[in-house]
């Protein structure tokens, strides 16, 4: 795995790393570097020699630093001498760009390659709003980096309703990357490290009470990554839109807030396989399971019924963890609820 520097003036680089960990979660290989007032240049370049000594290996570097031409980037260089080949340094350092480092080396071992790869994710979380701020937007760019202009057209022109009903594109059903149970739906967990793993063109927002919040509804399509759409919809558009073909060409991420509204889709018919359950907040009744989840008797009802109807539920919070048993939170919540 490439190890990863994190290098800035000050305590930038911990509170980036810690927040990346947040969205991301713990990460293997990754030393932040900082440099404080009473430090020297020397004492800087030792601090990067003993992180990258930390590593499993040395081969593939990358350095993430704030800013060009500091004390920071001139000691990076310094070192960087003799290893052109496998080292890689990116200035500019923001989250976004740390972000997709994370993602992409998961599917690649060369600290160029993942070099090249954040360059877009660190141009693009830079947005303005209001937007007219930026006169000079560029185009969009997909999240997967995969999805061609025609594709892209395509599923464009069937949201705004301009292909003629009963036209079917691929193979006339819509691709659900990611269906997921989170009572805050689209953060910054859910924007970037389940984006970057699923990648989806658009984020559909399944529940009759958000879609119908203004407020929220615009929030959450304000949210939607760099080259992702966002929409919130009621339940039975939901229902429609997985039996129409029109919709081959959409991969989507599915978000409920609740677990009964996932099982009303699936009652519906939407052809979900997996279902992620990410977050269910705590509430007067609810019996807490862990630091993210807790339910009350009708969610312990719900979620059963989910598994009766064949669908497997992934308990995660980020595409890190490791699932845990739902059978087991269930007993747990019985247990907790029945005391």
């Amino acid at each position: 795995m490439v190890g990863i520097v994190i290098a800035s003036h000050g305590d930038f680089a911990k509170g980036i790393k810690e927040s990346g960990e947040l969205i991301f979660g713990e990460q293997k290989d990754v030393c932040a570097v900082t440099l404080h007032p009473h430090e020297g240049p020397e004492d800087f370049k030792n601090k990067l020699l003993e992180a990258i000594k930390s590593f499993e290996s040395d081969e593939e570097v990358l350095f993430l630093v704030d800013l060009w031409g500091g004390t920071p980037f001139n000691q990076v260089s310094s070192i960087l001498k003799g290893h052109e080949d496998k080292w890689a340094v990116v200035t500019g350092l923001n989250l976004p760009m740390l972000i997709e480092a994370y993602g992409s080396r998961l599917a690649s071992e060369k600290a160029i390659d993942v070099a090249k790869e954040i360059l877009s994710s660190a141009r693009d979380g830079v947005k303005t709003l209001p937007e007219s701020i930026d006169d000079k937007k560029d185009a969009e760019i997909t999240t997967d980096g995969n999805q061609n202009s025609e594709d892209k057209k395509v599923e464009e022109k069937m949201v705004k309703g301009q292909i003629p009903e009963g036209t079917v594109l691929g193979d006339g059903k819509i691709k659900y990357v990611l269906s997921r149970i989170d009572t805050r739906l689209l953060h910054g967990q859910v924007a970037t490290s389940w984006t970057k793993s699923t990648h989806p063109n658009r984020i559909i927002v399944v529940s009759d009470r958000v879609s119908q919040d203004e407020l929220r509804k615009g929030m959450i399509t304000q949210a939607a990554p760099p080259g992702v759409k966002a929409n919130v919809i009621p339940i039975k558009k939901l229902i429609e839109v997985d039996k129409d073909p029109r919709f081959g060409a959409t991969k989507a991420m599915l978000l409920f807030e609740t677990p009964q509204d996932a099982l009303k889709a699936i009652e519906g018919g939407v052809d979900i396989k997996e279902l992620n359950l990410g977050s269910m907040a705590h509430s007067k009744g609810k019996a807490v399971i862990n630091k993210a989840i807790a339910m009350d008797k009708e969610d312990v009802e719900t979620i059963e019924k989910i598994l009766d109807h064949n669908v497997d539920i992934v308990v995660k919070k980020v595409p890190s963890d490791s699932n845990e048993n739902i059978n087991n939170m269930l007993k747990k919540a019985k247990s907790l609820l029945n005391n």
